[in-house]
Formats: structure tokens, sequence, C-alpha cells
């Protein structure tokens, strides 16, 4: 058991059927799933983004934390359990490590596509077609702020901020 499964113990679980949708892209359910077993598949339209079959993996954060609709839709491929947030915000504000760790998890997610991207444009820097974009791409992606932070619902600005 690793340490957010281990950190979600007593919260809500679900049963999951293979079929069943737990996210859709474009909608926004205030939902967090955290997977303690089985397999689902991340999709962007009709495009499986990744399969996943880790206990931990967690579903729904980017669109709790960006409050936009999700990026994608969570699919379940065979039988599986997840313990289920229905309110998330709140669940989170009062769960530091459990932000935390969700934070070096986009954190890993966010490596790994700059290396990506950056492997990419050694690989196609000379093209000219839409290839040759990814220098766009990269220099976006790594310098894209936030220009207004927010603590968030019912919480003040830390001073030392």
């Amino acid at each position: 058991m690793n340490f957010l499964t281990k950190c979600c113990a007593g919260l809500p679980e679900v049963g999951l059927d293979p079929g069943t949708v737990l996210l859709t892209e474009a909608d926004k359910s205030g939902k967090l799933y955290i997977l303690i077993e089985g397999e689902v598949a991340v999709l962007r339209g009709d495009i499986t983004v990744a399969t996943i079959s880790e206990p931990g993996a967690v579903f729904g954060e980017m669109s709790l934390l960006l409050d936009v609709p999700h990026t994608a839709s969570v699919k379940v491929l065979r039988p599986s359990r997840a313990y289920v947030v229905e309110n998330a915000e709140t669940f989170l504000q009062s769960a530091p490590e459990i932000l935390r760790h969700i934070a070096t998890l986009l954190a890993l997610r966010l490596q790994s596509a700059t290396g990506y991207l950056a492997d990419l444009k050694r690989q196609f820097s000379e093209s000219r077609d839409h290839l040759g974009m990814i220098d766009e791409v990269l220099e976006s992606l790594l310098h894209q702020q936030n220009s207004e932070f927010s603590p968030g619902p019912g919480r003040e600005f830390d001073p030392r901020l």
C-alpha cells in the first residue's frame, strides 16, 4: 500500500465495473478519485493517453486545482476499486500532506513532458513543418504563470508571500 492509499484509508470506497466513466472530459465534477486496485484508461477525445493500474493514482486533481472542467475522461477497463472524495476542495484544505503528494505527482508529470518535448526539439530542430513548432510549445509550457493567486475559499492571504 503506498503513501496516498494509506492516507485515504477510511474514505468512502466505490467498486467500479468495466466501462464505468469516472470523469468526463469537459465536465466539472468537483470529485477526486484515488485508485485502490484495478485499471483505468485516461482519454482525450477518442485517444487513449494512458492506461493506469498503479494503486494511489489520482484522478480529477487538475480540474480541481485549476477550477476548470476535466481535461480528459477516465474510464474503467477492468474491475476496480477507488476512494472517492465528493467535496475534494474541502478535503484537500484539510489534508496538506495529500496536497503536497499531488503537487509532487504533477511536478513529475511536467518534468516528463518537458523532457519529452526537449527530446523532440533536438530531433526535429531543422524541421519546417508542424514539428518545428516544438520550440514554441516548450517556451509556452515553461513560462506559463497564473497571474492571480488565490488561497482558496475562506482562506486569508499569508502575509509572508
